[in-house]
């Protein structure tokens, strides 16, 4: 498993990284049991672990500080969000999104509290979880995670965009009027925009870019049919069903990427996605042995040739046939 360096800071991470989002939750369907797969996770050479405040109400980190509790500190790179308000009834998903709060104040006390969840003195990377430009444009925010950077309670922070893929111009304006060591976004083969102009800021202000969602909710593992329903609270059931028709059509157009006994489409998904430069890491999220074997098997997967990404590209900018070209 490779280590990446984020642009030209001093954070680096598994090239493979571990989203937690899933765990002690059923927004995604059943997990396994978090202790196990965070475990195998270190074995497998992963490092860096994603989590936030909002997941569970905190539960999250709390999963994540206790299967980590028996790691080398000094060898794994926790990430965590803030932002939002944890004592409101409303949940962060697709069905309602709880208030958020930017104060310094508010910023220093989910810190406290998220090293308190996680069992640490210090996080790597401390993010802002899907911020607005009110956000961005905070002056006293950002001096207060600068005051928590000089006090070594976190190393480095950065902005996670969401809930739906977007918010360009907040990442933009993050990007180049604040000093982010990490932008976190919606980036995979069949939703690019907009993290290409993210890519191309990152490499220029010298931030590295995480990629979330790298299999598009699922479809790009390859598991799916026409056949296929979500149930119960996964926040897939939400989805028009044209979302699944369509995206099968283009998967079939990428089974070229496939190599029998070397590399899965999943494999291929998170190989384009570490194609791709300013790329620090990708932050698959991960419910089951299975996906965690598969996902981190990626790391010894064939790279994609420049044939493939050129493909890639052409299929691309003509929306797999499906939509209107990009002009």
């Amino acid at each position: 498993m490779l280590q990446r360096q984020f642009g030209t800071t001093g954070l680096h991470a598994s090239e493979i990284a571990f989203g937690t989002w899933a765990l002690g939750s059923d927004w995604w369907g059943k997990t396994d049991d978090p202790d196990v797969l965070i475990g195998r996770a270190v074995e497998l050479g992963i490092t860096f672990f994603d989590t936030g405040d909002a997941y569970g109400q905190g539960a999250n980190e709390e999963f994540v500080g206790r299967a980590l509790a028996r790691a080398d500190r000094d060898s794994i790179q926790i990430s965590t969000k803030f932002g939002y308000v944890l004592d409101s009834d409303r949940q962060q998903h697709s069905e309602g999104e709880r208030p958020h709060d930017w104060s310094p104040e508010h910023a220093r006390e989910a810190l406290e509290g998220s090293l308190r969840r996680l069992g640490t003195d210090y996080v790597d990377l401390l993010q802002l979880h899907n911020p607005r430009m009110d956000a961005i444009e905070r002056n006293d925010l950002f001096a207060e995670l600068e005051a928590l950077r000089d006090e070594g309670k976190l190393k480095h922070f950065g902005v996670a965009l969401g809930p739906a893929i977007g918010w360009r111009e907040e990442g933009i304006r993050a990007l180049e009027t604040r000093p982010i060591a990490a932008l976190q976004t919606v980036y995979n083969l069949l939703e690019q925009e907009p993290g290409r102009d993210f890519l191309e800021t990152a490499e220029r202000t010298g931030a590295g870019v995480m990629a979330r969602v790298p299999t598009s909710s699922g479809l790009l593992e390859d598991k799916y049919t026409l056949e296929t329903t979500f149930s119960g609270s996964d926040h897939r059931r939400h989805r028009p069903r044209e979302w699944l028709v369509d995206g099968l059509k283009k998967i079939e157009q990428l089974r070229f990427l496939v190599i029998p006994g070397e590399r899965t489409m999943a494999q291929a998904a998170l190989r384009f996605i570490l194609a791709q430069p300013a790329m620090a890491c990708v932050v698959p999220t991960i419910t089951s042995l299975d996906e965690l074997e598969e996902f981190a098997g990626a790391a010894d997967a064939p790279p994609l040739t420049p044939d493939e990404l050129a493909r890639i590209d052409e299929l691309y900018e003509t929306r797999f046939g499906l939509e209107p070209a990009v002009s």
